[in-house]
């Protein structure tokens, strides 16, 4: 990398594992790619057709090559199983054996990393050591085979002489499925103004509902909408809005006792069936002392893209929802650490080339944006955008940014913003504090240096950073001497 001197290479560096793999449902026929039906029910026929010694010898060969590489693969089959039979005959008794391998006809690993492992966000984990150390949790993104992406967590330490460690992940990577979470209603109502949708159709159905509401609450409303259908237009539109913005609310919990390292966030609902991209979490102190970890992501169809937000007090636990309004446009909100005169904040690249701010009393609706940078310099005049989460300093919010120059190169900026007023400006950096060097510029998207976020302790920025959108470096930064190597804003 090329740096400022108050920049130091940790030496650390994470690369793509594709060893690491989870198990999903694999429908023949329904390939990620190309067209195609299902392929299901001769399949099954052929399953059906096997005499029971060569079910028998079919299941000790997977369980030879694939037992070692998934934690309960036999349960895994055994879900499999179910989704498919609704297909076989219910007159036709099935041995332990064959209802495996009809498990595991359905089944594929899938790299989770195989392609690139990028985009790292880190913050102070929720309990600390006394040795005077500091544990803190990597989130990072992966991706694999089709360019979908997840998230994945890794753990390190910051030793008390300054000495970073990652510590070497689970054996196993795993998911697990969501079940529907609570819903917002001032997100659905926000979400449909933006889709010219909330009128009266979405006030019937929205009115009676609580501010948090389930999906079977939703549903009793949508069928007094639909029984009015004759005396209104457009019902079917509404309906499908609501139904969608629902799907995007869910909640999953992995297992007591599983390691953190090998959990795994899955695209869970429509919005995500490509991915989950560029988590960026944050340590969030409330006004009442609680802590709470957002992460804020990027959702992405395929097509289209949307912010939604992850919520987590001990990552084992997660709630998802969607963001909405003109702050949670398009791709990076970061959000600030804590409340500024009892209003939540965050950064936001909604217009996709400048860095702004939005305040708001709902951490998941942000209907307006405060300009605070253009680009200006050479080396960010592409667009500009936030590295995560601000870091509150005595001399302000010290928020690490990315400019994009010639040649789509990605360089890493800083700037300072009033502790009192986040939307006033106060400091920049002229020249990058790290930008791609000779021996980072290759990887999946070339001349990429990229981060989701750090976090201080003391004087010390720990800042992961993704290289060439394939691999993960390290840097620490004295906070103090950045500070100082910036210009002050008239």
């Amino acid at each position: 990398m090329t740096s400022s001197a108050f920049v130091h290479d940790s030496g650390v560096q994470l690369r793509p594992d594709p060893a690491r793999v989870i198990a999903r449902l694999f429908v023949p026929g329904w390939e990620d790619v190309g067209p195609g039906d299902s392929r299901a029910a001769p399949v099954i026929e052929r399953i059906l057709g096997l005499d029971e010694s060569a079910v028998d010898e079919a299941m000790n060969d997977i369980d030879a090559r694939f037992d070692g590489r998934h934690h309960r693969l036999h349960t895994t089959f055994e879900e499999h199983a179910a989704v498919v039979m609704p297909r076989v005959d219910p007159t036709i008794e099935l041995s332990d054996n064959r209802r495996l391998l009809l498990g595991a006809c359905f089944t594929h690993e899938y790299a989770i990393e195989g392609a690139a492992l990028c985009n790292p966000s880190a913050v102070l984990a929720p309990t600390q050591p006394d040795d005077g150390s500091v544990s803190f949790i990597l989130s990072v993104r992966g991706i694999g085979e089709g360019h979908r992406s997840s998230i994945g967590f890794r753990t390190g330490t910051l030793s008390a002489d300054g000495m970073l460690a990652i510590d070497e992940p689970a054996k196993y990577a795993s998911i697990v499925a969501a079940v529907d979470g609570p819903n917002h209603r001032a997100v659905f109502h926000l979400k449909l103004n933006d889709l010219d949708d909330d009128r009266e159709n979405a006030a019937f159905v929205l009115d009676e509902l609580p501010e948090r509401f389930s999906d079977a609450d939703l549903e009793v409303r949508i069928e007094g909408l639909t029984a009015g259908a004759a005396t209104r237009k457009h019902t079917d539109t509404t309906i499908e809005h609501l139904r969608d913005l629902a799907s995007r609310s869910y909640s999953l919990a992995f297992p007591e006792g599983s390691e953190l390292s090998e959990r795994v966030l899955w695209p869970q609902c429509p919005a995500e069936r490509h991915g989950l991209e560029d988590a960026r979490f944050v340590r969030f102190t409330d006004d009442d002392g609680s802590v709470d970890y957002f992460g804020t992501y990027t959702a992405f169809d395929g097509l289209n893209i949307s912010q939604h937000v992850l919520v987590t007090r001990d990552f084992r636990s997660f709630s998802a929802s969607p963001m909405a309004g003109a702050g949670a446009v398009g791709k990076g909100l970061a959000l600030f650490p804590r409340k500024v005169h009892g209003r939540y904040v965050a950064l936001s690249r909604s217009d996709r080339e400048t860095n702004a701010v939005a305040f708001s009393d709902d951490i998941r609706c942000w209907p307006e944006t405060t300009l605070i940078q253009a680009p200006s310099e050479s080396w960010e005049i592409l667009q500009l955008g936030n590295c995560g989460s601000p870091i509150e300093t005595a001399a302000g919010w010290l928020v690490l940014t990315h400019g994009v120059g010639a040649m789509r190169t990605y360089a890493i900026g800083a700037i300072l913003l009033d502790l009192d007023d986040p939307s006033r400006l106060t400091a920049v950096s002229k020249t990058p504090v790290l930008s791609p060097g000779p021996e980072q510029r290759d990887g999946y998207v070339p001349n990429v240096m990229y981060s989701c976020g750090g976090f201080a302790h003391g004087d010390t920025l720990v800042l992961p950073y993704g290289v060439g959108d394939q691999s993960i470096a390290f840097a620490t930064v004295s906070i103090a001497a950045l500070i100082d190597s910036m210009t002050s804003v008239a």
